[in-house]
C-alpha cells in the first residue's frame, strides 16, 4: 500500500486544528509525502493558526472552505463534537473520501452523519507526535483499496500502519491507543527502582527510557520473540533472572494482560453510548 502514487494535485484538508492533527501534516510534510501547499485547515485561534502556518499549512476561518478546497477530509475532532461537525458540513461531503481519527466513534455512524459510506476509521496513538505512531485503518462501505492504501500512505509518514475490522477497535485501542500510558508508567518505575538503588534522578529516568526504546527496537528489528530475547538476557543464576522471579511474583504479565483486557471492555462501553 506505502507504494500508491498520489495525484499531483492532491489535497488534504483537517476538521480541527488539534495536536494529532498537527502531528499528521507535519508528519506528511517532513516525510515528503505531500507538500504543505496541499494541506488546509481552520482556526480562527492564533496560537493554532500560527503551529500550522509556520510549516506552510494554508489555514482558513471556516472549515466550509476547508472542505470546498480538499480531496480528502480528515476529521481530527473530539469524540464529543464529531456528530455535530459531519453533519453540520454534511452538505458539502458527498464527493469527498472522508476519514476519522475520533476515538470511539464508528463508522455506521460516521457513514450515516456524512450521508454516504466512502469512510475510512483510523486509530493513531500519541507516539504520532515523534514520527513513531502505531496507526490501523478501517475502510467503510463504499471506501475503495485505492482509497485504503492512500490513507496508509498518509498515516505510514508518521509510523506504521496496519488494516484491521472495526470489530477490532476497541481491543487495538485497549493495546495501542492506551498502551503508551502503560510504558510511561513502566519507564517511571523502572527509574524509581534506579534511584532506590542509588542512581541520580536525570541518570535513572535517561537509562530507563533509552532501555525500553532499545528493547522495543530489537523485538522490531531482530525478528526474534520476546521470549527468546529475555532468555538471551537471562543467565543461570545471574541478576537479570532474579528481577525476573521478583515480577513473575508481583504478577507482572498479568498486570499487563488484565490492563488492555479492561481497557478494551470499557472502550466497548463508551462505544454503545
Amino acid at each position: 500500500m506505502a507504494t500508491t502514487p498520489i495525484p499531483s494535485d492532491f489535497k488534504i484538508g483537517f476538521i480541527g486544528a488539534g495536536k494529532m492533527a498537527e502531528c499528521i501534516a507535519r508528519g506528511v510534510v517532513n516525510s515528503g509525502v505531500l507538500p504543505a501547499s496541499r494541506i488546509r485547515t481552520a482556526h480562527l485561534g492564533d496560537h493554532r493558526r500560527k503551529a500550522f502556518e509556520s510549516f506552510g499549512v494554508t489555514v482558513f476561518d471556516h472549515s466550509e472552505q476547508v472542505v470546498e478546497d480538499s480531496d480528502v477530509v480528515l476529521f481530527a475532532v473530539k469524540p464529543q463534537i464529531v456528530k455535530d461537525v459531519v453533519l453540520q458540513l454534511r452538505p458539502q461531503l458527498q464527493k469527498k473520501l472522508l476519514v476519522s481519527v475520533a476515538a470511539g466513534t464508528k463508522l455506521k455512524d460516521l457513514q450515516e452523519w456524512a450521508g454516504h459510506s466512502r469512510f475510512i476509521r483510523v486509530m493513531p496513538n500519541t507516539p504520532a507526535a515523534v514520527g513513531e505512531a502505531a496507526s490501523v485503518i478501517s475502510l467503510g462501505g463504499a471506501a475503495t483499496e485505492e482509497d485504503g492504501a492512500l490513507i496508509a500512505r498518509l498515516f505510514g509518514a508518521i509510523g506504521k500502519v496496519w488494516r484491521s475490522d472495526e470489530k477490532l477497535f476497541d481491543a487495538i485501542t485497549a493495546l495501542s491507543g492506551s498502551g503508551p500510558a502503560y510504558i510511561f508508567l513502566a519507564i517511571e518505575a523502572l527509574a524509581d527502582g534506579g534511584v532506590a538503588a542509588g542512581l541520580p534522578r536525570d541518570l535513572a529516568l535517561g537509562l530507563a527510557s533509552q532501555t525500553v526504546l532499545g528493547a522495543a527496537s530489537m523485538v522490531i528489528n531482530t525478528g526474534k520473540h520476546p521470549g527468546q530475547l529475555k532468555d538471551d538476557v537471562a543467565s543461570p543464576g545471574g541478576t537479570t533472572i532474579a528481577g525476573i522471579h521478583e515480577l513473575e511474583k508481583g504478577g507482572f504479565r498479568a498486570v499487563l494482560m488484565n490492563a488492555v483486557v479492561s481497557a478494551a471492555k470499557r472502550g466497548g462501553e463508551l462505544s454503545q453510548s
